[in-house]
């Protein structure tokens, strides 16, 4: 019987930083430090603690987030691929990630990288050793390859070699320090078959054999509902929608999202709404709505996403630049009720929906928290009988102003949210 000690790793959901939205593929070894070093001196004491690189840090040529294919990339003996010493100087010497994960780890925080499903395309080509292994990288591959990049082929897991490949993988992780894997081409029903099932189950067995907590996030969405429980049982974080920018359309179409999925989540299993892209975004990113940005969102739409996310118990991964944040996309972050509602939440659903507005009720032991979601394009007006109705108390407090509620009725913007929080009764 396979023992699930993985859900161990995330207790509640990972909170963190990554690359992709500021910086597509691109991104260089002063930018992660710097990120970091925000991370560790503002965000730490609210819970705030991986660190994540995102994909091709093995791509010397990587400048945005459109792939160069087929462009040589960096890798070893063992068919495995490396950070790009051009990009990432202290990997010189044969080192790896592993200076960069000292010091994300000397500041107290984690640090995660970002890999694609397979082996790498040019060691299949190449015939390139496997660690551990007889076998040929070509003696392993199967050809069901990514869609949208061209690095790497599939692993053959009928063949025992595929998982001796994925632990000589895990093994070279776990010697630099790494703390979190977000696994790309992996998760996506479009593309699900068999061949990704094993793959999956291949990275958590790898994982497992290295003795070390990493934690294992799945990309990218949407997640198919149907394998939910196979989710639980080999991953900590699954996306369930395909990469989220900061448009409304797609925030709104996240509410249909988070009340399918919201049933599956818990402690150590997490399904994934994706990175949150406040801020500063689009710094070297060219996907979504394109250019270098502060978000797109208003800051009702933004206290609509971070609503909706926690109350869900969404990972909360930050994609802006933290080095440059202003007080408003701070205050998101560093809000202390939100946050332990994130944490503590043990039930939570969709209460109810109508063209104008959508409700979800969540529980901890201690509190009972409402958000009511005005998706309509203008205001609307709630009085206290409707929120008595709801189950909102005249003691609840507003999440977001701080503040007890107080008149007969309470107004929410267009795309914005009342969020509030009681005691248990």
């Amino acid at each position: 019987m396979l023992i699930n000690h993985h859900r161990t790793f995330a207790p509640v959901p990972p909170k963190g930083w990554n690359s992709w939205d500021g910086y597509g593929a691109s991104v260089r070894e002063e930018e992660v430090r710097k990120n970091a070093e925000y991370m560790s001196k503002h965000l730490k004491q609210f819970g705030w603690e991986y660190i994540v690189v995102d994909i091709q840090w093995y791509e010397p040529t990587a400048n945005s987030s459109r792939y160069h294919d087929f462009y040589p990339l960096v890798m070893d003996n063992y068919s495995r691929l490396l950070p790009d010493p051009g990009r990432f100087p202290s990997v010189s010497g044969g080192r790896g990630f592993k200076p960069l994960a000292d010091y994300v780890h000397s500041l107290g925080l984690k640090f995660g990288i970002h890999i694609m499903r397979g082996i790498p395309r040019q060691a299949v080509h190449q015939a390139t050793a496997i660690k551990g292994s007889d076998k040929s990288a070509r003696e392993i591959a199967r050809n069901n390859i990514c869609p949208w990049n061209s690095d790497m082929y599939g692993v053959n897991m009928d063949i025992p070699e595929g998982q001796i490949y994925y632990n000589s993988l895990m093994d070279l992780y776990a010697s630099w320090g790494v703390d979190f894997v977000k696994c790309d081409d992996i998760a996506n029903s479009q593309l699900y078959d068999k061949t990704h099932k094993n793959e999956v189950v291949a990275l958590r067995k790898a994982i497992a054999q290295t003795g070390r907590q990493i934690v294992l996030s799945l990309s990218p969405g949407p997640a198919p509902i149907k394998n939910g429980s196979f989710f639980q049982r080999n991953a900590n974080m699954w996306r369930i929608t395909n990469d989220f920018w900061d448009e409304w359309p797609l925030l709104y179409n996240m509410f249909d999202r988070a009340e399918e999925w919201a049933p599956i989540s818990r402690p150590g299993n997490w399904p994934d709404c994706d990175m949150l892209p406040l801020g500063h975004i689009g710094i070297r990113s060219v996907d979504g709505p394109g250019g270098n940005r502060q978000t797109r969102f208003t800051h009702a739409e933004q206290r609509t996403m971070m609503s909706l996310w926690s109350l869900m118990q969404s990972p909360l991964i930050m994609g802006g630049e933290l080095t440059d944040l202003d007080d408003w996309t701070k205050s998101l972050l560093t809000n202390s009720t939100l946050l332990k509602m994130d944490n503590s939440i043990s039930e939570k659903f969709e209460l109810t929906r109508t063209d104008q507005m959508i409700v979800w009720y969540a529980r901890s032991d201690h509190h009972v928290y409402y958000g009511i979601f005005n998706i309509s394009s203008k205001p609307i007006m709630v009085s206290q009988a409707q929120l008595k109705q709801i189950g909102i108390e005249n003691d609840a407090r507003d999440v977001w102003h701080n503040s007890q509620l107080v008149g007969s009725t309470v107004t929410i913007g267009s795309h914005d949210v009342l969020l509030t929080e009681q005691l248990r009764r």
